[in-house]
């Protein structure tokens, strides 16, 4: 992940504060607003090893309570603006029960929900957060392991948008020292696999873009839903398209089209 000290930066979705406080302390950006989801005291319950006061030692702004699908909480930054919104390893958390479950589901399973909320917070980080004269940049970064790579995120997570897909770049951890990727329900580390970091922005001339590249399977003779290929033959091509593993990505983009719809977001 390239991240400029120029830049100033608003993380999102980071569980514990590790990432803002290795970005703080490592990256020392020329402003930098952390935020999470959870409130301060489910923080420091969830959490015992967290960077809320030392992000607060700092005198890093952080905010508490701030959910990327609601503009009320990107109206919170007040008019600040951004080089660039960061948002790491998002996952929805899992609900507690079958009937939270269903109610939470219905326009979609949880690869809808998924994608929704990285639509949501691809379309109001460009609203409310990016700065126009800036190089209006979003990253995601994500893995590529299921059920990460079953989003589409390369394809049509930004269908309806004005921001487009630059590129990717790889995510090292170990340029973050002290940042833990944490379950997103509970005090333990995720499994420490290859993250991939994608940028989007409203700017597709933007500065950044000889820093990425673009994954083969996007080319031609591959399956961009599956990420498979090059195909050597039609036959091949013509039994992929009929496999268990490609119905299933077809599904999930059909779901997902039908949110696309009825958000009147297509």
């Amino acid at each position: 992940m390239f991240l400029d000290p120029s830049w100033r930066i608003l993380t999102v979705g980071d569980g514990d504060l590790s990432f803002s406080h290795s970005v703080a302390h490592y990256i020392k950006p020329a402003k930098l607003v952390a935020s999470t989801y959870d409130d301060a005291n489910t923080i420091e319950q969830k959490y015992a090893d967290n960077a809320l006061s030392a992000l607060q030692q700092l005198n890093i702004e952080t905010l508490t309570e701030f959910d990327v699908t609601k503009p009320d909480s990107w109206q919170r930054l007040d008019g600040a603006c951004f080089d660039v919104v960061i948002f790491q390893f998002p996952l929805i958390p899992a609900f507690k029960g079958e009937a939270a479950f269903k109610a939470h589901t219905q326009q979609g399973g949880m690869n809808v929900l998924n994608r929704a909320l990285l639509h949501r917070y691809l379309d109001y980080a460009s609203q409310f957060a990016l700065d126009k004269n800036g190089p209006m940049l979003c990253y995601i970064t994500s893995k590529d392991v299921k059920p990460y790579r079953e989003w589409n995120i390369e394809g049509s997570l930004n269908q309806g948008l004005t921001c487009q897909y630059l590129g990717q770049m790889p995510f090292d951890i170990n340029l973050f020292p002290g940042y833990k990727i944490r379950n997103v329900d509970r005090d333990k580390h995720v499994k420490d696999t290859s993250g991939i970091t994608y940028v989007f922005s409203e700017k597709t001339d933007n500065d950044i873009t000889d820093k990425l590249t673009l994954p083969a399977y996007l080319g031609e003779k591959h399956c961009a839903l599956c990420r498979v290929g090059p195909y050597m033959a039609q036959e091949d091509e013509d039994k992929h398209l009929l496999s268990k593993k490609h119905k299933q990505m077809e599904k999930f983009e059909q779901d997902w089209q039908a949110w696309l719809a009825q958000n009147n977001e297509e």
